[in-house]
């Protein structure tokens, strides 16, 4: 394998997937990105076998080829690099040869054929919407999924493909974010399924403000696609969480008595002030509402 590609590109690409990789794994190859270089193109793919992610990236490819190299080890070299351009070489022996004006580098790598194979998705019904849309829901509910081991529905986010829409709906037991938007969902695409917490981590950093996103949902895995104007692609797939979601709808009041109108950015700023006064045992502020007033307070007897 050969090729000649952009610090800048290989840089976005590395870090799009270094992420996956655990600290610490009982096999070497879950530690590497697998390179496949071809046809003007590389493909970089990291996996724990939970969560694949998957990018695409432009390269002058002069030999096609593939190998697996340290991941973290390999996007620390290049993010350091002086110059705009490196030249990267791989023998049969799985070693690299990285060059990129005065510096030069030699790793040794696995073979790809010892990489995990990336799971086979058949689903051919398909979801599209703007990637800035998701991204704003994930952003608006994925705060309240629970990290409580000991209740594993809860440990990812809701997915409701249903009826012209798709909801997002996050749950801890102490708090609920429901989130939805319309698009247009095919009525052999309708789908309710878990994301698991890591996996949903991984596509709030994988969502662009351009570009759509396609979804499709299995039995047990559901994958991501994310379309970029510049012709590079990303893909996530992740099992999905085994169980049965809550019926969330019924803790959400049908009707209230009062609703109360904010200046949004003015609560922020008003709630930012509080939360200084906080403490990771009284993490909480008190609201107190009468006529055409809103009084925050935050009683910490250890802080004031």
């Amino acid at each position: 394998m050969k090729l000649t590609i952009a610090k800048d590109q290989f840089t976005a690409g590395l870090q799009s997937v270094q992420n996956i990789v655990a600290s610490r794994t009982t096999l070497p190859i879950l530690s590497n990105v697998r390179m496949t270089a071809g046809n003007g193109r590389l493909q970089l793919t990291v996996t724990d076998l939970d969560v694949t992610v998957q990018c695409t990236v432009a390269a002058e490819v002069s030999e096609s080829g593939s190998t697996t190299l340290p991941v973290k080890r390999l996007f620390s070299i290049v993010r350091e690099l002086g110059s705009p351009e490196l030249d990267l070489e791989v023998d049969d022996a799985n070693v690299c040869s990285l060059r990129s004006g005065a510096s030069f580098f030699k790793m040794n790598g696995l073979p790809a054929d010892e990489f995990p194979p990336i799971p086979e998705f058949t689903e051919r019904r398909i979801t599209a919407m703007p990637q800035a849309k998701l991204k704003q829901m994930q952003r608006k509910t994925g705060f309240a999924v629970s990290s409580d081991e000991t209740r594993y529905v809860l440990n990812g986010l809701f997915f409701s493909l249903k009826e012209h829409k798709i909801s997002l709906v996050a749950t801890d037991g102490r708090r609920l974010a429901l989130t939805e938007e319309e698009v247009d969902v095919d009525p052999d695409s309708q789908r309710e399924f878990i994301v698991p917490t890591k996996a949903v981590q991984e596509l709030g950093r994988l969502l662009q403000e351009k570009g759509d996103v396609e979804i499709r949902a299995s039995e047990n895995q559901v994958a991501f696609t994310l379309l970029s104007e510049d012709g590079n692609q990303a893909l996530l797939i992740s099992k999905l969480v085994d169980g049965t979601y809550p019926n969330y709808q019924q803790v959400i009041p049908k009707e209230s008595r009062e609703r109360i109108a904010l200046i949004r950015e003015e609560l922020l700023q008003a709630l930012r002030r509080a939360e200084i006064m906080t403490s990771d045992k009284s993490n909480s502020v008190k609201l107190s509402f009468s006529r055409n007033q809103l009084s925050i307070t935050a009683n910490t007897p250890e802080v004031g």
